[in-house]
């Protein structure tokens, strides 16, 4: 097995931009809505195709099929990569939503996962803001009556985001990211949404985008607040734990040197937030800049990370398996 790079999945949508020119560095065809990259995915259509190395052209479903031991080690055995990561580029706000949990996922035709996921803000405009569960006090009733009268944004809880911020939001939590924010999410592998509020906006065909009222209501499972995650300390220096829940374990790394990582029987997802990085000599790799996200099979070992540029500006989510 070899270190897993793979070719970003552009999703373009109304609220999107080219942030990931702009703010990521990346070279980006023409146009200027740009909303998602889907770094690492593996359902069914929706691959990731590994990008360079012995796995070059191969997608991510096929290596969990084909080398579930070697990729998952002690997680072996899943017919599909349980995680999807992104990053998200927001020109505008996006629409209000939530996400059903796992047992109202699996009562749909076809069956899917809940989608419970994080944001861990990279870069935020002066004055961004997200959306993420509801004011204190508010519960189903009046969240009905302010989606039906469009007075969404009264029973919204507002948070506005500083670089560095992570987001914890179970699924049945209603939530929107803002304009001017570049966000990471980590989540389950589920593509399940439903669209509570649209800002009274049309489509790219001039008509209002489809809503999911009555279904998003009784998806709706969280009605408090939610702040921003705090960083846990861990028995690793560089590393402060941001979110560790039943789908997955998040920490942010500020490594000050050589950073060792692997070895335990489990993948490791690493993605690069601030900085650059490299991997040891052992790989014929270039440097890992802004943006750079890599999947580390469990059977090549612990392996040792290098920041690269000035110090003290690398910064590395760290995902695993619970």
């Amino acid at each position: 097995m070899h270190p897993l790079l793979f070719r970003p999945i552009y999703r373009r949508y109304l609220w999107g931009g080219r942030g990931f020119a702009t703010r990521l560095g990346r070279d980006l065809p023409p146009g200027d809505d740009y909303a998602e990259s889907w770094e690492v995915v593996d359902r069914s259509a929706d691959q990731s195709v590994v990008a360079a190395g012995p796995f070059a052209g191969r997608r991510l479903g096929e290596l969990v099929r084909a080398h579930g031991a070697e990729l998952l080690g002690r997680h072996a055995g899943l017919a599909a990569f349980p995680l999807l990561f992104k990053f998200l580029d927001a020109r505008s706000d996006l629409s209000v939503q939530v996400h059903p949990d796992d047992a109202r996922a699996a009562l749909l035709d076809p069956p899917d996962r809940g989608k419970t996921e994080a944001w861990y803000v990279i870069d935020a405009a002066p004055g961004a803001r997200l959306w993420a569960g509801l004011r204190a006090g508010t519960d189903r009733e009046r969240l009905a009556a302010a989606l039906r009268s469009g007075r969404c944004d009264e029973v919204l809880h507002v948070v506005e985001p500083r670089p560095g911020d992570c987001i914890f939001v179970p699924a049945g939590t209603v939530h929107a990211i803002g304009a001017g924010l570049l966000v990471a999410e980590i989540q389950q592998s589920s593509d399940v949404t439903y669209r509570l509020h649209d800002w009274n906006r049309t489509g790219p065909d001039g008509k209002p985008r489809a809503l999911h009222v009555e279904a998003g209501l009784e998806a709706v499972t969280g009605f408090a607040p939610v702040a921003p995650a705090p960083r846990i300390p861990t028995d690793d220096p560089a590393a402060q734990r941001l979110v560790d829940c039943p789908y997955f374990r998040l920490d942010e790394v500020r490594p000050a040197g050589p950073w060792d990582v692997g070895g335990d029987d489990r993948c490791h997802l690493l993605a690069v937030v601030g900085g650059e990085a490299r991997l040891g000599d052992r790989w014929v790799l270039p440097t890992l800049p802004l943006g750079t996200t890599l999947l580390l099979p469990a059977a090549i070992g612990r392996q040792t990370l290098h920041p690269a540029g000035p110090p003290g500006t690398t910064r590395i989510l760290h995902v695993t398996l619970p």
